[in-house]
């Protein structure tokens, strides 16, 4: 299957007051697997007239907000009303196909991407009707879940560990963030879920 692996980071955690500032997106092809680096990788930095966050969000994002507030011409650089159009047409460009609405629907991995990203998602202008998310969404939580000791989802850094990455910090980069996404589902493509489950059916 292909899914794209998606993350953003934002001004605060209210979809409705606050903004993203960072859109990153990669393409997985289960099917055709390519090294991360060279996966078809999106990223766009969110250009607002003005700001309206959190002190520890835009602490977080303070790269971000040096980035944006640059003079020179930035090729990754757009408007909140551009951002869902621009997705769009690098996931024509990447072989997705629009439905006979002429909507792009996309399954889409990240972490907390159905509680978090997905609000965010929902208040750009054309969602709906530029693009999409598939209703179910891949998040790497369930798959490193202790089911006899955790009280909670693991958290991404709790995931990273799990996996084995020599480096489990959160990277707050989109486009390194979707990147570790991917790299946190590619051990499942072999080893379904399901076929651990005795007398399951293909």
């Amino acid at each position: 299957m292909r899914y794209i692996s998606l993350d953003l980071e934002t001004t605060g955690g209210r979809p409705a007051r606050h903004q993203i500032l960072e859109l990153a997106a990669v393409v997985e092809d289960t099917r055709k697997l390519l090294p991360l680096l060279e996966l078809p990788a999106f990223r766009r930095v969110v250009r607002h007239s003005e700001y309206v966050g959190t002190a520890s969000a835009l602490a977080l994002n303070a790269r971000l907000l040096q980035e944006l507030a640059r003079k020179e011409p930035n090729p990754e650089l757009c408007t909140p009303d551009e951002l869902l159009p621009q997705l769009r047409e690098f996931l024509l460009a990447h072989g997705f196909r629009p439905d006979r609405h002429d909507c792009v629907t996309v399954t889409m991995a990240g972490k907390n991407i159905a509680s978090f990203d997905l609000g965010f998602l929902r208040e750009l202008p054309g969602y709906g009707t530029v693009m999409r998310a598939e209703p179910a969404m891949l998040d790497p939580a369930s798959f490193y879940l202790n089911w006899r000791k955790d009280t909670r989802l693991p958290t991404m850094q709790t995931c990273k560990a799990r996996a084995g990455f020599e480096d489990d910090t959160v990277a707050h980069e989109a486009l390194a963030d979707a990147l570790d996404v991917v790299q946190l589902l590619r051990p499942f493509y072999e080893l379904p879920s399901y076929k651990q489950v005795s007398g399951s059916p293909e």
